[in-house]
C-alpha cells in the first residue's frame, strides 16, 4: 500500500490522505485512483475558477544556450501562494513547457475565430476526397490537434504525455486549494522572424 501511494503521489502530487482515499476507492488499482483524483480536482477547480486570482508570479526560463527564452505569468489569489515552492515549481514547469512546444495561445478561447476558420478550410482542403459521411469526424480530430499544438493548456505535459497541462493546472489548483490562471506567455528564439 506505501508503494501505490508513493507512486499516486508521484504522478498526481496529491497529498498523502487524498492518495489513501482514491486507492481505497480504487481497490488498489493506481490507475482508477489517478482518475479519480483528477475528477475531484476538476470538481475543486471548477469551484474556484470564478474566485479572482490577482497575485502570482512572473517567471523566466532560458534555453539551449541562450537561443529560447520564455517569459510567463500566472495568477493566483494570495502571495502566500506565489511563494509556496510547489507553485513556484509548476510556474517554471510551465515555462519549460512554453520553450519546448511552442504554443501560440493559452487556451481554446483565445484562438481568434478567423484563425479557427482559416484552419477549418485547410482541414477541409487536405480531406475534399474523403467520404462525406466521414469529414465531419476527419475535421473534428483535426481541429482538436490544431489546438493541442496552438493552446498551451490543451498541450500533453512535456514531464508525463499521459496529461494535459490542463489536467496539471487542476491538479494544482486542487493540492494548493487556490484558484490559479495562467495569464499569458512571449517566447524568444535567436533567429526567428519577427512579425
Amino acid at each position: 500500500m506505501v508503494d501505490a501511494i508513493k507512486r499516486l503521489r508521484d504522478k498526481t502530487s496529491a497529498g498523502v490522505g487524498a492518495c489513501q482515499k482514491a486507492l481505497k476507492e480504487a481497490n488498489g488499482d493506481v490507475d482508477k485512483a489517478v482518475e479519480i483524483l483528477r475528477k475531484q480536482g476538476a470538481s475543486l477547480a471548477s469551484k474556484k475558477a470564478g474566485r479572482e486570482a490577482k497575485d502570482g508570479r512572473i517567471e523566466s526560463y532560458i534555453h539551449q544556450g541562450g537561443k529560447i527564452g520564455v517569459l510567463i505569468e500566472v495568477n493566483c489569489e494570495s502571495d502566500f501562494v506565489a511563494r509556496n515552492d510547489d507553485f513556484k515549481a509548476f510556474v517554471r514547469d510551465l515555462a519549460m513547457q512554453v520553450a519546448a512546444s511552442n504554443p501560440i495561445y493559452v487556451k481554446k478561447d483565445d484562438v481568434p475565430p478567423e484563425a479557427v476558420e482559416k484552419e477549418k478550410e485547410i482541414i477541409k482542403a487536405q480531406i475534399k476526397d474523403k467520404p462525406v459521411s466521414a469529414i465531419e469526424k476527419i475535421t473534428e480530430g483535426k481541429l482538436a490537434k490544431f489546438y493541442e499544438d496552438a493552446c498551451l493548456v490543451e498541450q500533453p505535459f512535456i514531464k508525463d504525455s499521459s496529461m494535459k497541462v490542463k489536467d496539471l493546472l487542476t491538479s494544482m489548483v486542487a493540492k494548493i486549494g487556490e484558484n490559479i490562471v495562467i495569464r499569458r506567455f512571449v517566447r524568444y528564439q535567436v533567429g526567428e522572424e519577427i512579425k
